[in-house]
């Protein structure tokens, strides 16, 4: 099996890229699969603590938290919409009609 590489795609935001593949593509802390909209529902819904995300993800860094929240500020439309299309209330709607 052989590992390919692929491109991150920079935003203006440090530590947040967007990578082909990578959780759909969408905006995620550089070198890791946590996207941006996975750090803004354990901070605003689950009301994690930054300090409270550091020792959970301790290959994580302060300046990679901060940035993901700069990011959803500054596009909170775009990570909004990501997490009620990734919420556990869209998925039982979708598995609804399956249930039957």
């Amino acid at each position: 099996m052989s590992a390919v590489k692929q491109a991150a795609q920079p935003t203006k935001y440090p530590h947040i890229v967007k990578v082909e593949g990578v959780c759909g593509g969408e905006a995620i802390i550089e070198g890791t699969r946590i996207a941006v909209w996975h750090i803004v529902g354990y901070y605003y819904k689950v009301g994690m603590s930054v300090e409270d995300m550091l020792g959970e993800w301790t290959y994580l860094k302060l300046a990679q938290i901060f940035s993901a929240l700069a990011y959803y500020h500054d596009h909170k439309s775009e990570i909004d919409e990501l997490r009620q299309a990734n919420s556990y209330e869209q998925w039982q709607y979708e598995q609804l009609p399956h249930a039957a």
